[in-house]
């Protein structure tokens, strides 16, 4: 069965499927393509449940879930850190009310929780994620929200930290925040349990082999050196990849109860996991 997988072009997306690439675990009856695509694509795409398996923005989910159920690893997590909120100077969170800010989409998690945290609408524009960092460093914006590698690039730009989401849901929840899941569609009925255990075997693997999935890793990592390329894989590759747990699917719940809230999608989320 051809199964056609799609992940954003970033190192802990591609660690996790390295195993896969390279071989390096017992597909069974799968044959899989890799399809990289920036995950506000992916997020497009998934609208249409163009991709066999993906993955998406959690905030997406909520648009997608009638297609695609939750795999239960292959997330995005973490505990403290998150998208960081950015601009040329220090800004108060009050200041945000006059300003406009840069996003990377307005169904990624990040744009989720910022408006969460700002507590009110805001005046944004979209923007690809790679081309933040130099719109506001440019004065084409006047804060940018970072995600993927410009969580840790964005200083040696010379940009300041307005806020990091993460770690404001943090403190406002007590839960770590949960930004990129993996789905899979919900037509691959009998099959999926078998899917699901290919997938988390490649997870592991790459963690069994962490130095040939981080030099695969460092392949999609613009420019990235090789130990911030190991500090961004494991700022996301962790426990709660191999497994959300009873913590990582409270987190799931309680942002996608909050962004049905504030009426960033109709209708409450179906938080279903795969087997």
């Amino acid at each position: 069965m051809l199964v056609r997988l799609g992940h954003s072009p970033d190192p802990d997306d591609a660690f996790m499927f390295w195993a896969l690439a390279e071989g390096r675990v017992d597909m069974g009856e799968f044959e899989f393509e890799l399809v990289h695509a920036d995950i506000q694509t992916l997020n497009g795409w998934a609208l249409d449940a163009r991709l066999e398996v993906t993955a998406i923005s959690l905030g997406t989910y909520p648009l997608v879930q009638d297609s695609y159920v939750l795999l239960p690893h292959g997330a995005s997590i973490g505990s403290g850190y998150g998208p960081v909120l950015v601009a040329r100077e220090p800004l108060a969170l009050d200041d945000l009310r006059d300003v406009e800010i840069v996003v990377p989409g307005r169904m990624t998690t990040g744009f989720l929780v910022l408006r969460l945290m700002l507590g009110h609408e805001f005046s944004y524009r979209e923007l690809p994620f790679d081309r933040i960092i130099d719109e506001v460093k440019g004065g084409g914006a006047d804060a940018g929200l970072v995600i993927h590698e410009g969580q840790l690039t964005y200083a040696s730009e010379g940009l300041t930290k307005v806020a990091d989401l993460g770690e404001w849901w943090l403190l406002e929840t007590g839960l770590p925040l949960p930004l990129g899941v993996n789905v899979a569609r919900r037509d691959l009925g009998d099959a999926l349990p078998a899917l699901s255990n290919v997938l988390m075997e490649s997870i592991r693997a790459g963690l069994a082999a962490r130095r040939e999935a981080l030099e695969y890793a460092m392949l999609f990592g613009r420019g990235l050196d090789a130990a911030l390329a190991d500090r961004f894989v494991g700022m996301y590759v962790n426990d709660y990849t191999c497994d959300f747990g009873d913590e990582g699917r409270a987190a799931v719940r309680e942002l996608l109860r909050r962004g049905q809230e504030v009426g960033l999608f109709e209708g409450p989320a179906d938080v279903d996991f795969a087997p």
